[in-house]
């Protein structure tokens, strides 16, 4: 069960799980048999009622700004080479801003980030976001 502003509800039983540590509003509440959501169902009902509050209070979650990411040095040293990149990279929407530096970030070795750069680098010229 998704609840897509779960980051505002106070989760007083502690069932609602963040899927990965990159989602900032969303949560979700996992089964593993329909004998836990029968057993869960006042609870459950609970959340629901509150999410609908948090809904109705036109309540948002603020989200982290993207200056807020640390940007790959890979990624940084292609921007002190190529400014051009820069002002494009700066010239797209903040998701696909986000996109880019979660997907120069996630591999462990600097080859590998690189590689990625180097493979996107005229898509963000061109104005284009990841899944572009």
């Amino acid at each position: 069960m998704l609840f897509h502003k779960g980051a505002l509800l106070k989760d007083a039983h502690g069932i609602l799980i963040q899927q990965t540590e990159n989602v900032q509003a969303a949560r979700q509440i996992r089964f593993t048999n329909v004998r836990e959501i029968v057993e869960m169902e006042t609870i459950l009902k609970a959340y629901i009622y509150e999410a609908i509050e948090v809904e109705k209070a036109d309540l948002e979650v603020s989200f982290k700004k993207n200056t807020e990411f640390i940007i790959p040095e890979e990624f940084q040293n292609k921007f002190d080479e190529i400014p051009a990149l820069r002002t494009a990279f700066e010239a797209l929407t903040p998701g696909r801003q986000r996109a880019y530096i979660l997907y120069f970030s996630e591999p462990k070795q600097s080859k590998t980030r690189e590689s990625r750069v180097e493979k996107y680098m005229q898509q963000i010229l061109g104005g284009k976001g990841l899944n572009d």
